[in-house]
């Protein structure tokens, strides 16, 4: 009776086993021996038959793997979407179908849906698919299949989201079609008719847009997570207009009885937005160029700028007590003797030159005040005086304008704001921001009361000058008004052919007063 033993150890799975033989009795194969006993040909017949099956079953196993390596890797996702098992073409299929699913917004109780496309959403499929491929067939071809017998894994790269969407147009989605329907815009504050107050305006709710167009971003480029849900932000309640302001403004002038000339300038130092109107009698006229008036006491506020420069911002006791006596007791005694310390002859002409080299040439002094002094160089020609279509009848030797008053208050203050300005580039070295920011205490000690400094509560700096003409035609008050709400410059000429009586005067300066302040600290409900 004829038998085999055979003595395996230690094969791998799906291993195939080849005999060779080496004597009549004694085959070896890959990993050990085999001892056979019996008819040498029966043992070669059943060796054949095993080598056939080790071909097969390779050749099985070559065209297995051959078929799963077109097909991406199990664990490979393009774009953190699986795609494991499928071909480029079905992967291209999955990735488009995913990322073509509308964006859910919610937002103040509605839920609206955002197409992908709407604002330019595409992917780039050729590059992920490309990069894909690499992985799938770039490896060698007998190095994964020796990795796939023993069932190995290769480490596989997942593939990043190519896409590319327009940020414009989301941003222009979210306004025109989300904002204008569900956002509550607030309410500014309105003027109460005849009165200078104003009511408080309504905050209103508005979408965060930047934040939206993250929240929205991050879900167009991730494949399950494509709700989001929109916040939105309070909105203080604005200031009305400047245009509604002017609009008050004229209507606390018609009702207070006055009929001559109003000029006012205002400035909002914030921003740099400007009111600028002549009025009369529901008339307006042209402030291109301003109109002249007579600069009375406010031509103080260019002596003290040409003192400090004359100086060069180094001022001793004796000036320091001058400025203060011409600035807050409206003393022409000390005018005159800063002018002489300026030239003893020319005093008045160097304060224009100075004006002058600041480009305000509607502004100048032609004499010293003091009786019997005369004048040193009439008549001076500005563009304000030769206007023909209205004339308020300014002192031929000192004029100015609204407007040009206001910007030599603008240039005092951002020089002592920031030491920079048209006073420190036209003056260097001669005017500092220490320098300015004493000016703005020098015109603080104008304690008048009444005018502008009328209209604002008590406590409130206002750093300005007033004047008026000996015959009252005239009235004239120019300043920096500081408040919680924003500061400002606030200049105000009035002219009446006849007289400018003061009960009249006074109380429209306050109302005037009052109406800008309360448009920089509106009520809050």
């Amino acid at each position: 009776m004829n038998y085999i033993n055979i003595i395996v150890a230690h094969l791998p799975k799906s291993s195939v086993l080849y005999f060779l033989p080496i004597t009549h009795d004694e085959y070896h194969y890959f990993g050990g021996t085999v001892r056979l006993r019996g008819s040498s040909l029966y043992l070669r017949g059943i060796s054949l038959v095993f080598i056939l099956l080790a071909a097969v079953v390779t050749v099985i196993q070559v065209v297995q793997y051959s078929v799963s390596r077109y097909n991406y890797p199990q664990d490979m996702t393009i774009g953190n979407v699986p795609v494991g098992g499928l071909d480029p073409q079905t992967a291209s299929q999955r990735l488009l179908q995913v990322y073509s699913l509308p964006i859910e917004i919610h937002y103040s109780d509605a839920i609206i849906d955002l197409d992908p496309s709407l604002v330019g959403f595409q992917l780039d499929t050729d590059s992920m698919l490309a990069a894909a491929d690499l992985q799938r067939t770039g490896a060698s071809f007998w190095g994964g299949f020796w990795d796939y017998l023993w069932n190995r894994r290769s480490v596989i790269t997942q593939i990043p989201l190519a896409s590319s969407y327009s940020e414009a147009r989301l941003r222009a989605f979210l306004i025109d079609d989300i904002s204008a329907r569900y956002d509550q815009p607030p309410t500014p504050a309105q003027p109460i008719p005849g009165t200078a107050s104003f009511t408080p305006g309504t905050p209103g709710q508005t979408i965060a847009l930047d934040r939206a167009v993250a929240l929205i971003e991050n879900a167009l480029h991730s494949p399950n997570q494509r709700s989001v849900v929109l916040a939105s932000q309070s909105t203080a309640a604005g200031r009305p207009t400047l245009e509604t302001l002017q609009i008050l403004l004229k209507q606390l002038i018609d009702q207070s009885g006055f009929d001559g000339l109003v000029d006012l300038y205002f400035l909002d130092l914030q921003t740099q937005d400007k009111i600028h109107f002549a009025y009369q009698n529901g008339q307006d006229f042209s402030v291109d160029p301003d109109i002249a008036f007579t600069a009375a006491s406010t031509i103080k506020i260019p002596i003290m700028v040409s003192v400090i420069r004359h100086f060069n911002s180094q001022i001793n006791a004796d000036i320091d007590a001058q400025l203060i006596d011409m600035i807050a007791r409206s003393d022409n005694v000390a005018s005159d003797s800063l002018m002489a310390t300026l030239d003893p002859i020319r005093g008045p002409l160097v304060v224009t030159d100075t004006m002058q080299q600041l480009g305000l040439n509607n502004t100048f002094i032609d004499m010293f005040f003091a009786a019997g002094s005369i004048p040193l160089h009439t008549p001076i020609i500005t563009p304000a005086n030769s206007r023909l279509d209205i004339n308020t009848n300014p002192d031929t030797y000192s004029q100015t304008t609204p407007s040009e008053m206001g910007v030599l208050l603008e240039d005092i203050y951002l020089c002592a704001q920031t030491g920079g300005g048209s006073l420190v580039a036209a003056f260097p070295g001669q005017i500092n921001q220490s320098a300015c920011q004493q000016m703005i205490q020098y015109l603080q000690e104008d304690k008048l009361g009444a005018l502008i400094q009328g209209g604002v509560p008590e406590g409130t700096i206002v750093a300005h000058k007033h004047g008026w003409d000996i015959n009252m035609n005239q009235f004239s008050d120019t300043g920096i008004v500081y408040t919680p709400g924003g500061n400002y410059i606030l200049t105000i000429y009035v002219y009446h052919p006849m007289q400018a009586l003061w009960n009249v005067v006074s109380p429209l300066y306050a109302e005037l007063s009052r109406a800008v302040y309360n448009y920089f600290n509106l009520p809050t409900q």
